[in-house]
């Protein structure tokens, strides 16, 4: 098993996986155990099928791929499952201060009409400004720090905020009154090691019709970066699995989804070859809470990565972006 660095920690975590024993997997049993999980009896550090039925369902809970491995992103989030709101100030910080509490403080000021951007759980420079904005409001101290006085002034809100958060609206007009000609359409494809292929062929038949795109490679942060510094329009992953199963997925959490990822999402359902299940989902798997774009990654079986299905691939997911664009 490889190291992994949980994003925004200097702690580094071993990838952990059933049957082995180390004192990683008792911490991995003791967080799961402090957010309710059911681990394995003693000895504490034997990965079990308790330990693994457990990595699995806080996995589903977090809307990641319930795969029982504790991978990278499993422990990223299990460490910003640690703090509730109030638990510590919060602020902007190098790196960004992340967490289940940045989400919760998101949440509330972007139900409230302060725009806090994305409810990524990322307490970036459009946080701080919203925080900054909702204590002018409130007629508290201005210092852009969420601390105690803020957290109350913001329970004390409770039951007055909307349905959708600020960001989300922004987002689901932006999208529907923007008609981007797909000759000005900045596209940016993310290929997984066993996607390159596939992914290589999309990018060069997007070229041809497109006004800029690019192919990213790496992990999911390396990739958001990319599409991030690309500017993009639309980001569109693909990687391979052994399931029959192909899954559109869209950045979404409690209280928040992107509307252009689901859309693009649902539009790739509609145009993909009904080979099996096909299904739109909504995950807060890393690259799709990075990636500021509307953005999908798309899970096909490894059956489809034959060279026989590659074209038409291509052309389906050409006509889903197509018709994403005039939605």
């Amino acid at each position: 098993m490889t190291d992994s660095t949980a994003p925004g920690s200097t702690r580094v975590h071993p990838t952990l996986a059933h049957g082995q024993h180390s004192r990683d997997v008792g911490e991995l049993r003791r967080r799961l155990a402090l957010l309710g999980h059911v681990t394995d009896p003693d000895p504490r550090d034997t990965f079990g099928d308790a330990t693994c039925a457990a990595v699995k369902e806080f996995q589903d809970a977090r809307g990641l791929d319930p795969t029982g491995v504790c991978d990278a992103a499993t422990w990223s989030a299990l460490v910003e499952s640690e703090h509730q709101l109030g638990d510590r100030l919060l602020c902007l910080r190098t790196p960004m201060v992340r967490g289940e509490d940045v989400a919760d403080l998101q949440l509330r000021l972007g139900t409230l009409g302060f725009d806090s951007g994305r409810v990524d759980g990322i307490f970036g420079p459009a946080t701080q400004s919203a925080v900054g904005e909702f204590q002018r409001n409130a007629g508290i101290v201005f210092d852009q720090v969420c601390g105690p006085d803020t957290v109350a002034a913001l329970r004390r809100l409770e039951g007055r905020a909307g349905s959708s958060t600020i960001a989300s609206v922004r987002e689901r007009m932006t999208v529907r009154s923007t008609r981007i000609d797909m000759s000005d359409l900045r596209v940016v494809v993310g290929a997984a090691h066993e996607a390159d292929l596939l992914s290589g062929r999309l990018a060069a038949r997007l070229s041809s019709i497109c006004g800029d795109v690019a192919l990213a490679e790496g992990d999911a942060s390396l990739q958001a970066r990319t599409a991030n510094d690309f500017d993009a329009d639309l980001f569109v992953g693909i990687e391979f699995t052994d399931s029959d199963e192909i899954e559109a997925r869209f950045f979404s959490v409690p209280g928040f989804e992107s509307y252009g990822g689901r859309a693009l999402a649902e539009a790739m359902v509609r145009h993909l070859p009904a080979t099996g299940l096909v299904v739109a989902r909504g995950m807060r798997l890393p690259i799709l809470r990075e990636t500021r774009a509307p953005a999908v990654s798309l899970r096909l079986g490894h059956g489809l990565g034959a060279p026989q299905h590659r074209e038409l691939l291509v052309e389906s997911l050409v006509r889903a972006i197509s018709h994403w664009r005039d939605t």
